[in-house]
């Protein structure tokens, strides 16, 4: 209850603050307009307005001005993007004809939307309004709506894209919904939470004396980890950006379930990085350019967070490119040359995981600084696994013998695990925590038919 009081207080506080930069924005498009048509006053500047002072003042919006630090112009932005979320009657006056031509003023930019009967802004607006009587200042425009400005960067303001033969400005100046949810309730949603945003982050509670990887893997694994560690002193301090390419680029191959996502995973949860699993379904898409904006959203904020991307079952879009003999051949192999200089580009670390090698389109593997098989654990590997796995309450009955069980059953990590499930749940079911014999083979067996091994498994 107590808790619930403090977020509704907070919330209030929120919409009292929001609604002042409102007041202010009011105050800004009165005088942009008043100076634009020459009207009395016309001589005042709009910058000159004070902006609401947020220095005192403790809510997720005040608070992340201050952090930010934006100048007049980035504030100006992000106010105007804002407008039409809570005061889009604020905005009415940019629909004013221009009684000469009997149609709306170009110069005001602005999109009508059917399912929006207000004004809503584009880059074009906000153009003019930091411009008028000053057409020099479209240099701060350009620094607002750059890749550099933390708003861009952090993807608080979106300008939508437009066709190739329309001016950018043209764009919509839009607000994320993620942001403006926090701005408003002081909740934070994680990107994952977004529709439009295509990747997961992926944790695991486990650490690395859980896996059981051969020496040379591990070996390979370290000098990833070595690299997200002293990356910085490399380029910057020993001068390697003049000889060597940004960032680090991974290819986890090997059957499935050996250890390739999880592996990945442990590699941010050691090195404090979050990793993002790329969902390549929503990444792909039928219309020519829809692929590349999508992989664009992440890469950006992704180089801002210094996250690890992470693409399972790679070769699904990084494949082997085919000869060009249709449009759809064309465009496959236009998003795949797209792919490669965004990784290529890319300072951060991207790990590629794919069953197999043969797959990977071979101007992808020459640009990876490690190929890391991961294979089907030996016998002495799937032992550690089954003494792993059935270490907790969930035991084996002592007459089993687990070496044995070790050396005849060829499984990976990940079907063990599996295993461990289905036993689990049968000896739970049984009131018991102790798996019988009978249980784990049948276990053994489910997963054996799963990846179509037809070994007969006796009781």
């Amino acid at each position: 209850m107590l808790k619930n009081y403090f977020l509704t207080m907070e919330a209030n506080l929120s919409v009292k603050i929001l609604q002042n930069e409102m007041d202010w924005l009011q105050s800004v498009i009165d005088q942009v307009i008043c100076t634009y048509l020459l009207h009395d006053g016309h001589e005042n500047n709009w910058q000159d307005i004070a902006l609401p002072d947020l220095s005192e003042i403790d809510c997720p919006y005040a608070g992340m001005i201050k952090q930010w630090d934006l100048d007049i112009y980035s504030r100006l932005a992000l106010v105007l993007a804002m407008a039409p979320h809570i005061r889009p009657e604020v905005l009415d006056v940019f629909l004013g004809k221009n009684q000469i031509y009997d149609r709306c003023f170009t110069e005001f930019g602005g999109v009508a939307d059917k399912n929006h009967s207000g004004f809503l802004p584009t880059g074009q607006t906000l153009c003019f309004m930091i411009t008028v009587g000053a057409p020099e200042l479209r240099v701060k425009v350009l620094e607002v709506l750059s890749t550099d400005n933390i708003l861009v960067k952090e993807q608080v303001l979106i300008l939508t894209d437009v066709d190739e033969y329309l001016p950018r400005l043209n764009g919509i100046l839009s607000l994320s919904g993620r942001w403006f949810h926090y701005f408003t309730t002081g909740e934070q949603l994680q990107m994952e939470n977004n529709a439009s945003f295509p990747a997961q982050r992926i944790t695991t509670s486990m650490d690395w004396e859980d896996v059981v990887l051969d020496d040379m893997v591990m070996e390979q694994v370290e000098e990833i980890k070595t690299w997200i560690t002293h990356s910085h002193t490399l380029m910057e301090d020993w001068g390697l950006f003049k000889k060597i390419k940004p960032g680090y680029r991974a290819l986890f191959y090997g059957p499935p379930g050996t250890g390739k996502t999880l592996t990945a995973t442990l590699i941010g949860k050691v090195s404090s990085r979050e990793v993002y699993k790329v969902d390549l379904s929503m990444v792909a898409s039928k219309y020519i350019g829809e692929t590349e904006k999508n992989l664009a959203k992440i890469f950006d904020i992704a180089q801002h967070k210094k996250w690890i991307l992470f693409f399972d079952e790679a070769d699904a879009l990084f494949g082997k490119r085919t000869a060009a003999n249709s449009s759809n051949d064309r465009h496959a192999n236009q998003q795949t040359a797209y792919l490669l200089q965004r990784i290529e580009d890319f300072p951060g670390v991207v790990i590629l995981a794919s069953n197999l090698k043969a797959n990977m389109d071979e101007a992808f593997m020459r640009r990876f600084q490690a190929t890391i098989y991961f294979a089907i654990p030996s016998a002495p590997e799937r032992y550690q696994l089954w003494k792993n796995a059935f270490s907790g309450t969930c035991t084996l009955h002592p007459a089993i013998d687990l070496q044995q069980v070790a050396e005849e059953y060829e499984l990976a990590g990940g079907a063990i695990i599996n295993v461990l499930r289905f036993c689990a749940l049968s000896a739970i079911r049984r009131n018991d925590t102790v798996v019988t014999r009978h249980e784990l083979l049948t276990g053994i067996r489910k997963e054996y038919k799963k990846e179509n091994k037809t070994r007969s498994i006796a009781n």
